[in-house]
């Protein structure tokens, strides 16, 4: 069959996709072959003439599917990193049919009545499963009539038409709303970066220079283009992305959440998404943001009078595209950070290597170790073997960090292989940037970019050391308020005296970076976390309050601008120059990702880091190059009641074994300036 390729476990290790043998034409037929063959594996386990068992009923379900995970595997993670006009009408014509095929699992009255009689074996993981697959039956309208089935499958079928339309609208702005520049509007850019510009705009078959837009509203080029009118074009233009395109989208998405919320038995969408979340309910949630966002907002506009000033000694003034910009001169004048100079630190390979591996290894015991025999998907992706201390292999990850026409935005961790002992199979992770590539030699990161990539591999550790049964609990499979816990914990690591020395080295002289620079660093940490804090909570707040509607309120809504005004002004984070993090237009974690009513997860889990990190520093784990031996005993200790777990154990309890205690806000607070704010 000429799309087995796709449909049976590869013979690569570790069943790595055989990327060279796929075509974009396999795609339809491989997805058409696996749904008829999950269609009859359900019929199989509904129809089962034996009595109920763990086995024949829970089990089973969890060993079903396996070609449509493989095909469904490859294909999202190739159309979010190299999308195509034919992948695209690939993904329209496919989504409708995946949430239908998915409704007719749970709605499939033998097959529920089946788990609604199984019992589980005794051990915790198994106990979770049940109630995990029973409680997945009742949200899917498991217990609705037949009428309410077909309602509520005619919804997620839009719905899921929607997300991918949102999706691939976005990308479509993105690329054609990247900002054309001349030479001298550049001033303020390397020459490399320079370069890196002239070559995107030959890459599109565009004249002069182009920069490409990233996923926020405020622009990374924003801190260190020279002339206003620049900054200006690369804000504005990322603030267009989705405003005709996405609109009708957006509404439609939020009226049809809200219904089926509704037909659930459920006030609004966020009460749904919440129930399966750490947070308590909707009134924990709105309780954390509202009470952060005075303080967040007082120490915005704090921080705006220190740019503003320093902005009016040189004859200029400070619109909102020109925050970043004079907040980087306020660093390099109260703090000495010099965000140019501190890029000659930090090679995109050693921050990888000798920062991102070692800290692993100095952690976790476990090698990252180059696999040029193995192929990636496109040209620049990197394929890793890790391996644990005894030397036995754990699994792989790619490394795919280089921005592309073809790539949507942002910075991301998926899977193409989940592990699972009961499937047999270990690990094979992808973490993914946009970094722009330069003309030549290595591309020198930000302080961002480091950070992003220890975020990232942060999700490629919870992925690969995960050590379930079933593949349900898998690695990553967690809550959304629980998931961004150990990859924020792993940002900690990033500038680490006893790790940041390992890596971060000048590319042209080889010379570690000076004390003077880390201290920095470390002093200017809490600098512009007013306008950091200010607009992810408005990102945050708008979330939580287009979820927050019922059905009627969803359908009355048609202003998008004013509806985001109205949320900010209720939360009394109207702060004058910031936008939100996201605008709804181009909010692609709420509408075309899995985060709707859930961007707010972000902080909340950054409360178990900033506590749990705290942890590390009073093991002993962090701070010097002697702390080696406590930083593996503490590393073991976390990758066994946290990186192991997925989600076969109970987040919080795992959390208190770690810290002794329930989570304490304070160093959240601490951290974000924000002390005395709750």
């Amino acid at each position: 069959m000429t799309v087995d390729h796709l449909l049976k476990p590869s013979n690569l290790p570790y069943q790595l996709p055989d990327f060279a043998n796929i075509s974009t034409a396999d795609f339809l037929p491989a997805f058409e072959i696996a749904l008829a063959e999950h269609d009859a594996e359900i019929a199989g386990i509904a129809a089962n003439p034996e009595p109920v068992t763990w086995e024949n009923t829970i089990e089973a379900l969890e060993r079903a599917g396996q070609a449509l995970n493989r095909v469904a595997a490859v294909f999202f993670n190739l159309q979010g990193t190299d999308s195509s006009p034919e992948m695209d009408e690939i993904a329209q014509e496919i989504a409708p049919k995946l949430s239908a095929h998915s409704d007719a699992i749970f709605h499939n009255a033998e097959l529920f009545a089946r788990v609604e009689a199984v019992s589980a074996p005794e051990d915790e993981e198994s106990q979770r499963l049940l109630a995990h697959t029973k409680r997945a039956f009742r949200r899917r309208g498991a217990a609705l009539n037949a009428a309410g089935k077909a309602q509520l499958s005619e919804i997620n079928q839009r719905l899921s038409a929607l997300s991918e339309e949102f999706g691939r609208n976005l990308l479509k702005d993105t690329r054609e709303l990247a900002v054309n520049f001349s030479e001298e509007e550049l001033a303020g850019f390397s020459p490399a970066r320079i370069s890196a510009a002239a070559d995107y705009a030959r890459e599109t078959g565009a004249a002069g220079y182009v920069v490409p837009l990233e996923l926020p509203t405020v622009q990374a080029e924003q801190a260190v283009l020279s002339s206003p009118g620049s900054r200006a074009k690369l804000y504005e233009a990322s603030q267009k992305r989705g405003a005709l395109s996405n609109k009708d989208v957006l509404l439609e998405t939020v009226r049809l959440r809200a219904e089926r919320a509704a037909l659930l038995g459920y006030d609004t969408h966020a009460d749904y998404v919440i129930e399966e979340e750490t947070a308590d309910d909707v009134a924990a949630v709105r309780a954390l943001l509202y009470d952060l966002a005075p303080a967040a907002s007082a120490n915005a506009k704090a921080e705006y009078k220190l740019s503003a000033e320093e902005a009016e000694s040189h004859g200029q003034k400070v619109d909102a595209a020109d925050w970043s910009f004079w907040e980087t001169k306020v660093r390099e004048r109260d703090y000495a950070l010099d965000e140019a100079q501190l890029r000659q630190y930090f090679p995109l390979n050693q921050v990888l290597e000798d920062g991102v591996f070692f800290a692993a290894n100095r952690l976790y015991g476990i090698t990252v170790e180059a696999r040029p025999d193995l192929r990636g998907y496109a040209e620049g992706v990197d394929v890793w073997e890790v391996k644990d201390s005894d030397g036995s292999g754990i699994g792989l990850i790619l490394t795919d960090y280089h921005g592309r026409p073809s790539k949507r935005g942002g910075a991301w961790m998926s899977s193409f292989v989940d592990q699972s002992e009961l499937l047999g199979t270990k690990p094979v992770v992808v973490n993914v940037m946009g970094i722009n590539k330069p003309t030549s030699g290595q591309a020198l990161l930000s302080l961002d970019e480091v950070t992003t990539i220890f975020h990232e591999f942060g999700h490629g550790l919870h992925g690969l050391l995960s050590q379930v049964r079933y593949p349900s609990f898998s690695g990553t499979s967690v809550p959304r308020d629980y998931v961004e816990f150990p990859s924020q914990i792993n940002e900690n690591w990033a500038f680490d005296p006893a790790v940041v020395r390992n890596y971060a080295r000048h590319v042209d002289t080889g010379a570690v970076i000076p004390d003077s620079m880390l201290q920095a660093i470390e002093t200017a940490k809490q600098f512009g976390q007013g306008f950091a804090t200010a607009e992810y909570l408005a990102a945050s707040i708008i979330d939580l309050a287009w979820h927050s509607l019922s059905a009627s309120e969803a359908a009355a809504v048609n202003d998008i601008e004013q509806f985001e005004a109205d949320a900010l002004a209720a939360a009394g984070l109207d702060v004058e120059k910031v936008a939100p993090r996201y605008r709804s237009t181009y909010f692609n974690h709420i509408f075309a990702g899995g985060y709707s009513a859930g961007y707010y997860s972000y902080l909340w889990a950054e409360a178990l880091d900033a506590d749990g990190f705290d942890w590390f520093v009073e093991t002993g784990a962090a701070g010097t190059a002697e702390s080696a031996e406590a930083a593996r005993q503490a590393g073991a200790r976390f990758r066994e009641l946290v990186l192991s777990k997925g989600a076969s154990t109970d987040y919080s309890i795992a959390f208190e074994n770690l810290r002794g205690r329930s989570k304490d806000l304070d160093p959240l607070l601490r951290r974000r300036g924000l002390a005395g704010a709750i």
